[in-house]
């Protein structure tokens, strides 16, 4: 059970560097990393022109599909939470904001990676 949960880290975290990389090469500054806002989690928090961008970054083994589906209506909700949380923390509640998804798996021994920007749309 242990080793599974370290396992799930490692994999998350190798997946939030390889967003991390995607995001920088789109031309978006990050601005921090896995920002906490009470008991809730923002991956990446970036900067686009004047858009404040929320990013959530799903990774599954073995199909990019089910890295998007993961990002459910439940999920949703709770990042929408933080991110309004984050917004008033900050004192940005006026500022242009978005929620963005990366996508992360491993296909066919290759990696693959979808930005879906504006995610909640």
């Amino acid at each position: 059970m242990f080793e599974k949960r370290i396992a799930a880290f490692i994999a998350g975290r190798r997946a939030e560097r390889l967003a991390l990389r995607r995001l920088r090469k789109s031309g978006l500054v990050i601005v921090e990393r896995n920002a906490r806002v009470g008991r809730d989690e923002i991956d990446i928090v970036a900067v686009e022109g004047d858009v404040v961008v929320f990013v959530e970054v799903k990774q599954r083994r073995d199909s990019i599909g089910q890295a998007h589906l993961a990002l459910d209506a439940g999920k949703l909700a709770r990042l929408r939470r933080a991110v309004r949380g984050y917004l008033a923390r900050e004192g940005l509640r006026e500022v242009r904001h978005r929620i963005d998804l990366v996508a992360v798996a491993r296909e066919e021994g290759r990696w693959r990676i979808d930005h879906v920007r504006d995610a909640e749309a």
